[in-house]
């Protein structure tokens, strides 16, 4: 476990966040996910409308073509993939239209000296901060030490990172950058040692 502290008045140390975070009220931006709930239809073609789950591994099962890989893909992308399927060996100029029914779940897990502790959802096609996640906890506890403040969060690879944040300086502070996460990170709020 690698510890690092985050400072929180340059622009550039916020973290990058994931491409579907990225899409803020564009759901043609989005990127699907696992467990994303799709409404497939292509104009004049009834039988080939269908509603699917995207599966672990980023697929769908389609009339007529099969299995397609969606997952990773924008909506926009998935749908224009889709299309050149349909129009490859079964329909003449096909018009697909590609709807999310459902998002997948993200969501913060916040821990420690919040009122609050437990789950926090991030919105489909919104990023959600730090200050924003302990908030969705209910704030801090009168036992809270705001300076000190852990975000855990793994890479691809499983490696676990921590990121200290001083809290009470972005709330202060109006140079200070919130911190954006990520789908998974556990936010750690720790006991005051006063």
């Amino acid at each position: 476990m690698s510890g690092v502290y985050f400072p929180v008045l340059s622009a550039q140390s916020s973290p990058a966040p994931s491409a579907s975070l990225k899409s803020l009220k564009n759901p043609m931006k989005y990127v699907l996910r696992p467990t994303d709930l799709l409404h497939v239809e292509v104009f004049q073609e009834p039988d080939l409308e269908k509603k699917v789950r995207v599966e672990a591994d980023g697929t769908i099962v389609l009339p007529l073509i099969g299995k397609v890989i969606v997952g990773g893909k924008t909506l926009s992308d998935a749908q224009d993939y889709i299309q050149r399927l349909y129009d490859k060996d079964y329909i003449v100029n096909p018009q697909v239209n590609l709807l999310i029914l459902e998002y997948s779940p993200r969501r913060i897990q916040v821990l420690g000296q919040v009122n609050k502790p437990g789950f926090v959802d991030i919105p489909p096609e919104e990023q959600i901060t730090v200050t924003q996640a302990i908030s969705g906890a209910m704030g801090f506890t009168r036992l809270a030490n705001e300076n000190d403040v852990q975000i855990r969060r793994e890479d691809e690879n499983g490696k676990i990172q921590v990121i200290v944040v001083d809290v009470r300086e972005i709330l202060t502070n109006p140079q200070a950058k919130d911190i954006q996460l990520r789908d998974k990170d556990v936010v750690f709020v720790r006991e005051s040692r006063i």
